[in-house]
This record gives structure tokens, sequence and C-alpha cells, in this order.
């Protein structure tokens, strides 16, 4: 244990997401180590990053304005929405160049052992939104680990009695996995080839083969 202000950054930095607590040690002393001038600056982008940076009131990923660029784009098309968790996912699957369609940002995915439930969650905005009627389909693109499958289980039993087209990211992206971490192609790959949820897989035909044939043995 360090003493005041030192160990109130260790502490601080230790909350951050993926950090642990050697992790904010570490960047507590190169914080203290670092140029003043360097660390005033950051100290002040996160600031301004607190201060301008909202969430757009249509699709709920990051911008400074009331709505986000994507959302003001008139080239983009109005009849697909894909459905996220973070805005960080929205810039991957831009990365891609596949989708040209709006999207939509959760906030996060249902995970009940850190007590986010679906009312935790942008699900009634999306179903507000599908009142518009040229969405004619939604893609399902929460991350393929135990709680974005949790996450599009539930959006499909939710939105399936809209009658809308319900896809889901097909194969390409890694168990387990999320989708800031995908590369180009796979994301790609994985969008054009998305799978509808709505019509299961048609069960393979049961082939039925003849007992084999009892004929007695004959004694030589």
């Amino acid at each position: 244990m360090y003493e005041g202000a030192v160990q109130e950054l260790i502490d601080e930095l230790g909350r951050l997401p993926g950090i642990g607590p050697k992790s904010a040690q570490r960047i507590a002393f190169h914080i203290l180590e670092a140029d003043a001038e360097d660390m005033k600056r950051l100290a002040q982008v996160i600031s301004v990053v607190k201060e301008r940076v909202k969430f757009c009131t249509v699709c709920f990923n990051v911008s400074e304005s009331e709505t986000c660029s994507i959302c003001r784009d008139e080239r983009r098309g109005d009849d697909i929405i894909c459905v996220v968790e973070e805005s960080k996912d929205v810039i991957a699957i831009e990365r891609s160049r596949a989708f040209t369609g709006r999207y939509h940002v959760l906030g996060g995915a249902i995970n009940p052992i850190n007590g986010i439930g679906p009312e935790q969650l942008h699900i009634r905005e999306l179903i507000a939104r599908l009142g518009d009627e040229r969405i004619t389909e939604i893609i399902l693109a929460t991350d393929p680990n135990l709680e974005g499958e949790a996450t599009a289980t539930y959006l499909v039993r939710t939105l399936r009695p809209l009658g809308i087209k319900i896809s889901r990211l097909a194969s390409g992206l890694p168990v387990g996995g999320d989708l800031e971490y995908a590369d180009e192609v796979t994301l790609a790959r994985a969008i054009e080839g998305r799978r509808n949820t709505a019509q299961p897989a048609p069960a393979a035909p049961l082939v039925r083969t003849a007992p084999p044939s009892q004929e007695p043995v004959s004694a030589s």
C-alpha cells in the first residue's frame, strides 16, 4: 500500500476494465514519471470527452451531436438495422465496408451476474424503431460469447412476433471473441453470410436400413 494520492490513483486505475492491480500500479508510476505537460493534455482530453461526447438519440452510438454521423448519412439504407453491443463494434463493422445500413447500440449485453438485464439495455428503443415500415431486416451482431448469445436469443424471442426478418452473423467469428478484434475480411464474410434465425435448419432425412437377413446356417 502506498500513501495518499499515489494509492488513490492506483485504486482508480484498477477500476478500469481489463486493468488489474499490477497494471494499475505500472500505469500510475508511468504517470508520475511522465512529462507534466503530457499528463495535463491527457487530463484535459479526458475532461473534454466527458463534456462533449454523448450518445446518439436514435441509435445510441457515441456522438458529439444529437445524432451520430451514420444516422445523419442519407446515403445509407434504411431497410436494415445492425444491432451491436457497444459503439466500438460499430467501428469494427464499418472497417469491413460490407454493411451500408443503420445501427442500434444496445449499450452492453445481458449479464445477470453483473446485474445487467434486458431493462438495462436499449431494447425498448429498438422495438420503437421497428415501427418504421421501411425496416425489413434486423442483423444481430452481438459478440459470439456467452453473454452475446444470451442477448441474441432474447432478442430473437422478443422480436420474432413483429414479423421482421431476423438474421445472425454467420460463421467466421471465433467463439468467445469480441468484434473489435476481428479483422475486416472475417467481418465482411460474416455479414455477407448471415443466416435467418426465424427458420430452423432442416433436419437431416432419416434413412432406414433393412435388417440383415437371418438365414439358417447349414451344418456341414
